[in-house]
């Protein structure tokens, strides 16, 4: 069976990524039996649809066409996020995101969506996409999940809450449209995942329609925007729990690279999302290279991607 990953950062670890999916495509043997680069998720800079994390950079329109080409150009998706849970009707008619719809939409890439609205939206008007169901729903009761395993998604991203409750899994309808987030670095069943969506969907709003672009955008460049934070925002929303990769190593949400490979393919699952849109490139290429690498091979695969690290 294909090990299908989906991997973070469209934008934020563009270099990293396309080198990877070469790497894979090129030398098949130094990775794990059935690896497949799936998709790469995230979305342009500073596109107000998005969710779950909040990006302060900008990305050109040229620029997001080049890229989007690049990734399109080794057969592989681009997943948009576009899951901000404080959109209103009138971000609808937002040009920079509908500008990214006409360019990408076609019968490969994707839209990871959250808001009944926006969905309806883009259904309509961008019907060549395929859509993905976000774990940003939170959705932990077994009845709804299986309702939403028969809606119309090309992928339904597990609430991680569900991630090693396997009498539970095994039960499941339509595992092949069932995909996990193996490396949530998230306390389980957080009190504070809600309100985190709704702050960074507001800091998301935020960027895009106050604060001015600092500059014009160059591929693979890095432009910020002037003033992001300064109006104390930020200081809106305080997790008071530990989010990094180590820590969520820790969780009983963790699903481990063996466990992948000797437990949920074999369990007829096979699509697997690993987070990081936000990590340093070194903190990315690690577990791309923890999840999908030959252990033998590991040290001469992170040496092979050091050139394309950017951050």
């Amino acid at each position: 069976m294909t090990v299908k990953f989906h991997i973070p950062g469209i934008y934020s670890h563009f270099y990293l990524n396309v080198n990877l999916i070469n790497l894979v495509h090129n030398r098949p043997e130094m990775f794990r039996e059935g690896v497949e680069i799936a998709s790469v998720y995230g979305t342009f800079p500073p596109a107000i649809w998005n969710g779950g994390r909040s990006f302060n950079e900008y990305v050109s329109l040229q620029d997001c066409r080049n890229i989007i080409s690049h990734y399109n150009g080794r057969k592989v998706p681009v997943r948009f996020t576009f899951t901000n849970p404080m959109l209103e009707k009138r971000h609808l008619d937002d040009e920079f995101c509908n500008e990214l719809c006409r360019m990408a939409e076609n019968d490969m890439n994707e839209i990871i969506v959250f808001m009944p609205m926006l969905e309806e939206y883009i259904r309509k008007k961008y019907p060549k996409f395929k859509f993905t169901s976000t774990t940003c729903k939170q959705i932990e009761d077994a009845d709804k999940l299986r309702e939403e395993l028969e809606k119309d998604y090309h992928y339904v991203v597990l609430d991680y809450n569900w991630n090693n409750h396997f009498d539970f899994l095994e039960s499941i309808p339509h595992k092949e449209k069932c995909e996990f987030l193996v490396n949530a670095i998230c306390r389980a069943h957080c009190p504070m995942r809600g309100k985190h969506y709704q702050f960074e969907g507001k800091q998301q709003i935020y960027i895009n329609e106050v604060l001015p672009i600092a500059g014009e955008s160059a591929l693979f460049g890095r432009v910020t925007i002037s003033g992001a934070g300064d109006d104390g925002l930020e200081n809106d929303f305080v997790c008071p729990f530990n989010t990094s990769i180590e820590s969520g190593m820790k969780e009983e949400t963790y699903i481990s690279p063996d466990a992948i490979y000797e437990k949920y393919v074999p369990m007829g699952f096979s699509n697997f999302k690993i987070e990081g849109r936000t990590a340093t490139d070194e903190e990315a290429l690690g577990e791309y290279i923890k999840y999908m690498v030959r252990p033998e091979y590991a040290d001469e695969v992170r040496e092979k991607m050091q050139p394309y690290l950017l951050r």
